[in-house]
């Protein structure tokens, strides 16, 4: 696997193209979208690398979790018609990251970690005692808000307040989104557990179906979204003070913290060792929540989704 070179963009001939960090989506007929997941690796708010396999692995995790959590909240997504695509509901995304944290923990300036090692103790408008250790298990699980850094721009921190005062999100549809994050959070804590893991950390992203609900978007609990550790080493590595070990994209974030980058300007490039040590991680994370095989999809991407999404434009 390590030999393929991932897949950095997919493109078909279908309307209203829309492109993110790692996805591109298209309008289909029936008030539905097909979204294409790339194997572009995101952080610290840029496109770092690409990681083959990183793509599929998304994809077919999310399906995954979406299927696992619709008694929770309802979801966008309907099938998988290729390892690296996903056919879902369209909706009205809402213009808030929806972060749940559950440890003290992070490397990025948004991180309750980053800013906490600062000298803050008031972080997203939740009171912090002096004396905390990184890594360590918070009492609840909070959520921190963040606005979308869209287009190379940086998140910026919210306060869950500030989602409604400052007119982001009226406040029935917050109390909707904080209830259901919590609960999804709860939910992908004790699946994780089951597999030997800890989720420290995850992202949701929320929209407005057509009836105006709120419904779960994008991705669930990947490794691209989520911060997974290995809970069989996690306090004897968190008594010597060394980082947890994981199954997520953290070690892409140290290397590039290592080389002194911090989302300004181009990065570095990452040495081919991390790019095969991150897609064996995402393959692991894929494999021991599911607790289902990885079937490797053929690449070139683009010349298989060629094939499999043939006529989806008329469907």
């Amino acid at each position: 696997m390590s030999t393929i070179s991932g897949c950095s963009d997919l493109e078909l001939p279908l309307a209203d193209r829309r492109t993110g960090k790692v996805r591109v989506s298209y309008s289909l007929k029936g008030n539905r979208r097909l979204f294409l997941t790339t194997d572009r690796l995101s952080a610290f708010d840029h496109i770092v690398a690409v990681v083959p396999f990183k793509g599929q692995v998304l994809n077919e995790l999310s399906a995954w979790w979406f299927e696992n959590s619709r008694h929770i909240v309802q979801n966008h997504f309907i099938n998988c018609p290729d390892p690296n695509a996903t056919i879902g509901h369209a909706a009205i995304p809402l213009a808030v990251e929806v972060v749940v944290r559950g440890v003290m923990t992070g490397s990025t300036s948004t991180s309750l970690w980053r800013q906490y090692s600062s000298g803050a103790r008031e972080i997203y408008g939740y009171e912090f005692p002096d004396g905390l250790q990184k890594n360590t298990v918070l009492p609840r699980a909070i959520i921190t808000p963040t606005t979308k850094g869209d287009a190379g721009g940086h998140d910026e921190p919210l306060t869950c307040t500030d989602v409604v005062t400052r007119g982001i999100i009226d406040q029935d549809v917050w109390n909707t989104v904080q209830q259901a994050a919590l609960s999804l959070f709860a939910h992908g804590q004790k699946v994780a557990e089951k597999a030997g893991l800890l989720l420290a950390d995850t992202k949701y992203e929320f929209g407005l179906a057509a009836d105006g609900s709120v419904m779960l978007i994008d991705e669930m609990h990947t490794p691209d979204s989520s911060r997974y550790w290995e809970l069989q080493t996690y306090r004897e590595r968190l008594d010597r003070g060394e980082e947890p070990e994981s199954l997520d994209k953290e070690p892409v974030r140290l290397a590039l913290d290592a080389l002194g980058y911090s989302g300004n300007g181009n990065p570095s490039p990452l040495d081919d060792a991390i790019i095969s040590a991150t897609t064996q991680r995402y393959i692991a994370a894929y494999t021991r929540l599911t607790g289902r095989q990885f079937v490797p999809g053929d690449y070139p991407v683009q010349q298989r989704l060629e094939k499999n999404l043939q006529n989806i434009g008329a469907r």
